[in-house]
């Protein structure tokens, strides 16, 4: 009753979702992400909430539930919150950057731009040194330490470098499996300091921040008005008490990046607009390839099931870390790179999903209330209503060229029209006369096929296709060679009778 009375009371004066424009996203899919998070918001109370959907870089939804401090200002899109661990993609970029402009290579030991770290022991003596692509995908052999390493966010850079030279005690031999490390990323700010010569908030800000307009993003509390600062509270004894307001320090890299809604939206419009792969000048202040490398880890991968599917999804995510984003297939949405945030006092969740040109994005004022469910529940909920539709692949001439000529090949029930586009292999694993008793057997089930839908490539080099033939339909697929001229390798069909 208590948890109940205190999210109506957190919740009742406030407006439900807005949707922004209401063109991009149907009314019915509004309410229904609008339940979601109220459901969840029931549940789990917090003083405050912002939740985001970006499609096609801008907002295409938005909400602002609660208040800055229990009972006072609403928040807002311009309201301030800790982003916690989330803030680990833009380490990860900074280090790509530096990379890009030469300045390090990630199978560099992270000892050779640490000095403080080449006096470590290792847990075996064929123990891999750390290298810098071993702490972006959490593989050092350092042991998970969220608790821990959340408190340390005041660390001064002075004691920083007094912990690395004492060394660190092993969790496992690295390079063996992920382990989620703070510290790992915390080192990586230090490389990034180090590297560029100047602190990795002042690197970040400059090359990355700044560049993309998010003038309300910042590592340093102080910076922050007051006014505009959601504060951050766990539920304690039956009433809210306020978390410290935890200093920039030394481990701000891996969790300690404070923005609004409408900053942290600037950014995630900047990593979609990485995809796809195109030709045309770059615009953003890192290059769309670099982009696309955080989605890349070292693929240690665990499985387990969708946070907050129905029972009996069958559906399941085989999950890898790549650089600062846990990256995984979704049934429903494609390639999604996600990442929660959690501190004293705080709690974020994101997922991207960028072959979709879609992300959702959620922060709180809550102590590890990271609202993951409703945000994957949301995105879901687009997909499945055809509002987060998959980005077409260009259409390679060609994969049209061969169509013509597979069709032409099936209405005379031979492979004469396909003459000269064949691979070397085609023939050795059916010859013709098999591929006419093939062309008679499919005929008889679905008859001519005397138009066809359009293609959908999945690739520059295959194509799905759909024929639409007297008696049923006619699915199948070509497959190009990897040849310059490239030739047919394999027509595949799959005929489906009325």
């Amino acid at each position: 009753m208590i948890r109940a009375a205190l999210s109506l009371a957190l919740l009742a004066p406030l407006p439900a979702l807005a949707q922004v424009p209401a063109s991009q996203i149907p009314a019915a899919q509004v309410a229904e992400v609008d339940a979601l998070f109220a459901r969840y918001r029931d549940q789990n109370p917090s003083p405050g909430m912002v939740f985001m959907v970006i499609k096609d870089g801008k907002p295409a939804m938005s909400s602002t539930v609660g208040t800055q401090t229990p009972g006072g200002v609403p928040v807002t899109f311009d309201t301030r919150f800790r982003i916690a661990s989330m803030s680990k993609a833009f380490t990860a970029l900074a280090i790509l950057k530096l990379r890009d402009d030469g300045k390090l290579r990630l199978d560099d030991l992270a000892e050779t731009h640490i000095p403080e770290m080449r006096g470590w022991t290792y847990p075996t003596t064929d123990s891999p040194r750390i290298r810098i692509r071993d702490l972006l995908a959490h593989v050092g052999g350092m042991v998970t330490d969220d608790p821990w390493g959340d408190r340390q966010q005041v660390l001064s850079e002075a004691d920083f470098t007094k912990m690395i030279a004492a060394g660190v005690p092993w969790s496992r031999t690295g390079q063996m499996s992920h382990e989620y490390s703070n510290f790992g990323y915390a080192l990586l700010g230090r490389i990034v300091t180090n590297v560029s010569g100047q602190p990795y908030q002042r690197y970040i800000a400059g090359t990355i921040l700044q560049p993309l307009g998010m003038t309300a993003t910042t590592y340093d509390i102080a910076q922050v008005p007051q006014d505009k600062l959601a504060l951050g509270y766990r539920w304690q004894d039956e009433k809210w008490v306020e978390e410290p307001r935890m200093r920039d320090g030394a481990f701000g890299a891996m969790g300690g990046i404070i923005t609004t809604a409408n900053d942290y939206a600037k950014w995630i419009g900047f990593l979609l607009s990485a995809w796809p792969p195109r030709d045309g000048a770059e615009t953003g202040p890192v290059k769309r390839a670099t982009v696309r490398e955080l989605a890349q880890g070292l693929n240690f991968v665990q499985i387990g099931p969708r946070r907050g599917a129905p029972e009996g999804d069958k559906c399941v995510h085989a999950v890898a870390y790549g650089k600062g984003m846990r990256v995984t297939p979704d049934c429903d949405l494609g390639l999604t790179l996600a990442h929660g945030g959690g501190f004293p006092g705080y709690g974020s969740f994101l997922v991207l999903a960028p072959e979709r040109g879609i992300a959702a994005f959620a922060f709180t004022n809550k102590t590890y209330t990271a609202p993951a469910v409703p945000v994957w529940q949301s995105l879901w909920a687009l997909a499945r209503a055809g509002a987060a539709e998959p980005r077409e692949l260009p259409l390679n001439p060609l994969l049209a060229q061969m169509q013509d000529a597979a069709r032409a090949a099936y209405a005379t029930g031979d492979l004469k029209p396909l003459d000269g586009k064949l691979a070397m292999n085609f023939l050795m694993d059916r010859d013709a006369a098999h591929w006419r008793t093939e062309f008679a057997r499919i005929k008889a089930l679905v008859g001519d096929c005397p138009t066809a839908e359009p293609l959908f490539p999945t690739g520059n080099l295959t194509t799905a296709f759909r024929w639409n033939c007297a008696k049923g339909k006619l699915d199948g697929q070509i497959l190009l060679s990897p040849t310059n001229p490239p030739a047919i390798q394999a027509l595949r069909f799959a005929p489906r009778p009325d």
